[in-house]
């Protein structure tokens, strides 16, 4: 066997294997005997010796072609991959058989990117995002939660409404000359008081109220409202009170904290967890800007030639995880995507793809930088990015779980001990 390689564009390697007449002939004559094994020809018992020229009428040289062929490459893939030092990523593609006696092949593998970086990178220095938590957010966090699980029950006849309670009414809007306006009337519809989802105004005039009252709200909507025919509109609003619905807010109960985060807090301790928290999701915002920031520079200066196969298995992977942020907001994927006016293969082109090929590019460069500045993570850096990870969770058997994870060897750990890697790199570039 002879082989040679010829490199091309996009991290493609042009593979070409050769192999004589007289090694092609044993591959011919092992395809015709597994075919006479399991051959089924009238006048011969399965799996006796059948002559090859009977094998020959009953099987097309075409398929006998093809079959000789995948056994020859079968074994001589192998061989090329180890004599030229080929790591694939992805099965190589058979793009051209020139000639079958002798066989020459002609095949296309796709390898890792080769990546190359200018040493003006070892100038390249930035400033961190700062960040920091307001008491404010603490306490919105707080209410926040507290909204998310007040609970309602029916108030008596003669209670006033106040701001959190729940009201269910009848709804029309009308212009000032007392004309109906177009999709203004809903009934029995649920109102939180405060959640400030109808327009400005409309819920401020309900505060006090009660059941079974007729209320009328002079509402003008804000100038800049979303819907063109409504905005700077002067209306008049007729509301009918159905049923009011008090509201009762959750106390910050160890009880209640524990149900929520598994940890035996005082409010004091939750709250301090809450600004712990707040502060790690603006830690973590603030590193995605500085990230973006430092590779903007770094792919100024850099030359990733990556294959078709890894940009695809990348775009699938952001699609997924796009999907995935879709479903948890409520929303169905493809409602959302129709409602960009797009096709699915139009949104993964013109919004996944883009991300796909940044963060791809981003890996590439990071995973040749850490090669070139030898950048290692050391047992205690993993140990301490583990526990800090397993002190987020109160539940026992969790915290075991975790340990089975992050075991050394394990895809968690070296995955753990990749990012690691990165931040240690990305930090570096940063006063």
């Amino acid at each position: 066997m002879k082989s040679s390689i010829k490199k091309l564009e996009k991290s493609i390697i042009e593979l070409t294997i050769e192999e004589s007449k007289e090694n092609i002939a044993k591959y011919r004559k092992k395809v015709l005997n597994d075919l006479r094994k399991n051959a089924d020809i009238k006048g011969f018992r399965k799996g006796s010796h059948i002559p090859d020229e009977v094998i020959l009428k009953n099987y097309s040289e075409e398929r006998i072609s093809t079959l000789m062929i995948d056994e020859a490459l079968n074994k001589l893939y192998g061989e090329a991959l180890k004599e030229n030092k080929i790591l694939p990523i992805a099965q190589g593609e058979v793009k051209e058989i020139k000639s079958q006696d002798p066989l020459i092949v002609v095949m296309h593998i796709e390898v890792f990117p080769e990546v190359s970086i200018d040493d003006k990178y070892k100038s390249i220095k930035l400033k961190k995002n700062t960040f920091k938590v307001e008491e404010k957010e603490v306490l919105d966090a707080l209410d926040e939660i507290q909204k998310k699980f007040t609970h309602f029950h029916e108030a008596e006849n003669d209670y006033e409404a106040k701001t959190g309670d729940k009201l269910f009414i009848n709804t029309t809007g009308y212009d000032v000359s007392g004309n109906k306006l177009e999709n203004t009337s809903m009934e029995n519809y649920p109102l939180v008081l405060g959640s400030n989802v109808l327009v400005p105004g409309f819920e401020d005039g309900l505060v006090g109220k009660k059941v079974n009252d007729k209320v009328k709200l002079n509402i003008t909507f804000p100038k800049d409202y979303h819907n063109d025919s409504f905005k700077g509109k002067e209306t008049i609003f007729d509301v009918e009170i159905l049923k009011i619905e008090k509201s009762h807010k959750p106390e910050f109960t160890p009880e209640f904290i524990k149900d929520l985060r598994g940890k035996e807090l005082d409010f004091e301790g939750f709250k301090a967890l809450i600004r712990e928290e707040l502060l790690e999701t603006k830690e973590t915002n603030a590193r995605m800007l500085d990230e973006n920031a430092l590779m903007d520079e770094l792919m100024k200066i850099s030359k990733v030639d990556f294959g078709d196969s890894m940009l695809k298995n990348q775009t699938s992977r952001v699609y997924e995880e796009i999907k995935q942020n879709i479903i948890q907001s409520g929303a169905k994927v493809n409602d959302y995507i129709s409602s960009l006016g797009l096709t699915e293969n139009d949104y993964i082109e013109k919004n996944i793809k883009p991300i796909a090929i940044k963060r791809l590019t981003s890996e590439l460069i990071l995973h040749k930088l850490a090669e070139i500045e030898k950048t290692t993570v050391t047992q205690e850096e993993a140990t301490q990015e583990i526990e800090k990870i397993m002190s987020r969770f109160g539940s026992e058997d969790v915290v075991k779980r975790l340990k089975e994870l992050y075991t050394p060897g394990t895809k968690y750990y070296e995955e753990l001990s990749q990012r690691i890697v990165y931040r240690k790199l990305i930090d570096s570039f940063f006063n």
